[in-house]
């Protein structure tokens, strides 16, 4: 009954369930999905058989590429002739595929992206190894099935000699799942199969003795063989590939030559982002970029500066761009043509043994059968040969053809094939038959039959037909692997380990302007020098901070609102003497109304329990160092900040020592650390010194016990027993704005209890200015300070040459200032 033009009701859901699953299915098993025998999909299935029907073997002319299309669009996959050209340009593509299909002879595109030229332009024909894919293709070796529109037959499945799924791997993208197998290497294939074909009970592990990982056509290295030998025994996950580089040195200037480059990425997309991390200063010390790729291989050149560490930019391009990649294996094929399975590498041999023992079956039963049905004809052809004369006039004397068969089957006893044989040769070649040659090739078909049959009764025969065809491909086709595997696994990449651990000065200006630069950059000057140009800052800028550290140290920045920030010294830009250096924004997210008021480094062999936190109004707390290990890019809350306060020192304490804190006034208080409780990071703190009504909180350090122990040759423990003070060789060294400064004992700055207002330090007068910094130091050691101006004078000077003088002394000349200059800062190196 036609129901055309009829409708039907129907669920929507029903439908939309049915419709799809049919959809799916469709794309599953007839477009996405590659056949786990031949390791094509239908479209390069059907691309491969139709140029061989049109002729288009590898010893033939090349032919247009749109009549390739043309033809299998027509006969047998009836899509977009683009979707057909691409797949078709793919297995022509040398560095897409291990082994190509096709051989393409005008623009089939470039790693670097490049579009392949319109296929009127191109032209194309079948590599040898497609070849190898068809071979008995027409002895009844696979099934067939009906074209779209029954015209035609087309092949369910090739007889692919090579075990191509293997070989090329493939890419497909399928409704719910998806594959991608990479490509490997003829020759440890073949050696892989023959292993399983001569010990079916062979592991994937047994099998990886042969297979080395992917081999991909664009070489480069694969790491970690424990990771790949997981992924070959599960079907699926992650192998790291890397490019094939080399570090040149030519007069002087180090260049990062590339020549191999990881599968699948593009050549012009990773030079773009080579650039990109230059311009964002992801990657520094890259004078230029150039690529040298011609049609002998890939060449991309970067120069880098002088002072450019060619290890350390090598490894952050591996970090941040695709010279470093990951394959996510996930070996899906088509079992059977319609079930799609996850397979393992035994799992993929072994459907292909299985594949081609049944294609050589089905070939030696067609070559079995062609050799029966021609010695049968030969037996004819012996009978008519016996009485010869008698067979012509038979055929002579009958008057139909019909007639003459009749009688050649009923007078001689000859078959219906044998009479048809001989009724269809003329006369006079039969006359002219020879005896001697009719049994000798009867003869050769009688040991034809015997070996065929042979074959047939013994699997092992089989098994090493298909152990001699492979090794006849690997002869052939074989050749050295492209892709060299490092077994043991690059490991996570850190920068610092190709920074060079050493010392460094941090210097912020008051604006947020951060740079470092060696300790070694400021010679040592004597004592009331001025200096020279430490630091250019803009009109309005002055210095407000430097910090001795290590390059490998953290460094925590925190702010006037107590709140602290944190990164890498390292990362810090390293600049000259006089450069400016560069906003501290570009390293940290910190908010455009908050100003870096201290900054504290932590090394990983740092003892420290504790930082210590004091505030402008003379508030202290102390948290433990812990709750700062993992400061966040957008920062953390370091102390709770009350209206017109700002958070303003920071140091790291042993959670025993004492902390001496000193007014812009002159005054300083030294009180036990134990007097102040551990509070967490919110907390507010608690009154560390009370100050006068224009007085405030100038600077602050500590007087850790392990410094007491070395002050006096003893240790700390014993001190601590002895119950004694002894610092006889640690002393304050306080500087004030105007240049001037001191050295005074710390044992006349008796113990007090925390909340006082503190005792006299230093005579302040308008010729001292007010203090700027306070340090503890022990004159027995050797050490430098440096001095940094708010114009940018720097001066390093020994702290030997600073004068010792009591507590209510103004100090001596530390450096000469300019007019209007003011000592911004001081650190101790």
């Amino acid at each position: 009954m036609n129901n055309i033009g009829q409708i039907n009701p129907r669920i929507l859901e029903k439908e939309m369930q049915e419709s799809y699953l049919d959809y799916a299915m469709s794309v599953i098993v007839s477009r996405a999905l590659p056949d786990v025998r031949d390791g094509l999909k239908p479209v390069h299935r059907r691309i491969l058989y139709a140029m061989s029907e049109i002729g288009l073997r590898s010893s033939a002319k090349f032919r247009k590429s749109a009549n390739v299309v043309g033809e299998v669009m027509a006969k047998y996959h009836p899509h977009g002739d683009v979707a057909i050209y691409d797949s078709m340009v793919r297995m022509a593509q040398e560095f897409a595929m291990r082994y190509p299909l096709i051989d393409g002879q005008g623009n089939f595109g470039s790693m670097d992206g490049d579009p392949p030229a319109a296929m009127r332009y191109t032209e194309a024909r079948m590599m040898a190894l497609a070849e190898e894919m068809l071979s008995d293709i027409d002895k009844e070796t696979v099934d067939w099935i009906e074209n779209y529109d029954a015209t035609k037959q087309e092949p369910t499945v090739l007889p692919a000699k090579a075990p191509n799924l293997l070989l090329n791997g493939t890419l497909g993208i399928a409704v719910g799942m998806a594959t991608d197998i990479p490509p490997h290497n003829l020759g440890e294939v073949v050696d892989a199969t023959i292993k399983l074909i001569d010990e079916p009970s062979a592991t994937t592990e047994d099998l990886l003795e042969f297979v080395k990982g992917p081999d991909f056509p664009t070489g480069g290295f694969i790491y970690d063989w424990n990771t790949i030998k997981q992924v070959y025994a599960t079907g699926k996950g992650p192998i790291v590939m890397r490019a094939r580089t080399e570090i040149i040195e030519e007069k002087g200037q180090h260049k990062i030559i590339i020549n191999e480059i990881p599968y699948r990425v593009n050549k012009a997309t990773l030079l773009e982002q080579f650039a990109e991390l230059v311009k964002d200063k992801k990657v520094e010390g890259i004078r230029d970029l150039r690529d040298e790729s011609d049609k002998d291989g890939v060449r991309i050149v970067i120069e880098l500066k002088k002072e450019g560490s060619p290890n350390k930019i090598l490894n952050q391009l591996f970090k941040y761009s695709s010279l470093q990649d990951t394959f996510h294996v996930n070996m899906l094929a088509l079992v059977d043509g319609i079930e799609p399975q996850v397979l393992n590498l035994k799992n993929i041999l072994e459907y292909y043994i299985k594949h081609r023992i049944q294609i050589i079956t089905r070939r030696t039963v067609f070559d079995l059968n062609k050799a029966k049905d021609r010695a049968h004809i030969l037996e004819g052809l012996k009978k008519a040969l016996d009485r010869i004369d008698a067979v012509i006039q038979t055929i002579r004397k009958s008057e139909t053809t019909e007639e003459a068969h009749a009688a050649l089957m009923s007078k001689f006893k000859l078959s219906d094939k044998q009479s048809t044989a001989i009724l269809q040769m003329q006369l006079r070649a039969l006359a002219g038959l020879e005896r001697k040659k009719v049994e000798e090739e009867l003869k050769e078909k009688y040991k034809l039959i015997e070996e065929l049959e042979s074959l047939l009764k013994n699997d092992k025969k089989i098994r090493t037909v298909v152990k001699t065809e492979l090794l006849e491909l690997k002869d052939k086709y074989g050749n050295p692997r492209k892709t060299t595997l490092v077994k043991t696994p690059i490991g996570e990449f850190k920068i610092e380990d190709l920074i060079p651990e050493q010392s460094a000065l941090v210097i912020i200006t008051k604006s947020g302007y951060v740079k470092r630069l060696p300790p070694d950059t400021y010679k040592t000057q004597g004592r009331g020098g001025k200096g020279v140009i430490g630091m250019t800052t803009k009109e309005e800028d002055v210095v407000e901070w430097m910090q001795t550290s290590n390059t490998h140290d953290d460094i925590l920045f925190f702010t006037t609102k107590g709140r602290v920030f944190a990164t890498k010294v390292y990362e810090l830009p390293e600049a000259s003497r006089t450069a400016r250096g560069q906003a501290l924004v570009n390293f940290l997210e910190l908010p455009s109304d908050e100003m870096v008021s201290s900054i504290l480094t932590i090394s990983k062999k740092l003892p420290a329990k504790f930082l210590v936190l004091a505030t402008k109004k003379g508030l202290i707390k102390k948290t433990p160092i812990e709750e700062f290990a993992k400061v966040r890019r957008s920062g953390l809350i370091a102390i709770k900040i009350k209206t017109g306060d700002e958070l303003r020192w920071v140091k790291y304490s042993g959670g025993d020592d004492d902390v001496i804190l000193s007014t812009s006034g002159g005054q300083a208080i030294r009180f036990g650390e134990k007097d102040v409780r551990a509070m967490g990071r919110t907390a507010a703190g608690v009154k560390g010194m009370r100050l006068r009504k224009d007085d405030s909180l100038m600077s602050m350090d500590l007087v850790s016990k392990s410094a007491s122990a070395k002050a006096t040759g003893g240790s700390a423990e014993a001190l601590a027993k002895a119950g004694k003070d002894n610092l006889d060789n640690l002393q304050l060294l306080i500087v004030t704005e105007n240049g001037l400064g001191k050295k005074t004992d710390l044992k006349f700055y008796k113990r007090q209890h925390r909340g006082g207002s503190g005792i006299k330090t230093l005579k302040t007068t308008p010729k001292t200015g007010k203090i700027v910094s306070l340090h503890v130091i022990n004159k027995t050691e050797e050490h430098d300070m440096v001095v940094i101006t708010k114009q940018g004078q720097t001066l390093r000077t020994p702290v030997a040459k600073i004068s010792t003088l009591g507590r209510a002394t103004q100090g001596v000349r530390v450096m000469t200032l300019d007019a209007g200059d003011k000592v911004a800062t001081t650190t101790i190196i």
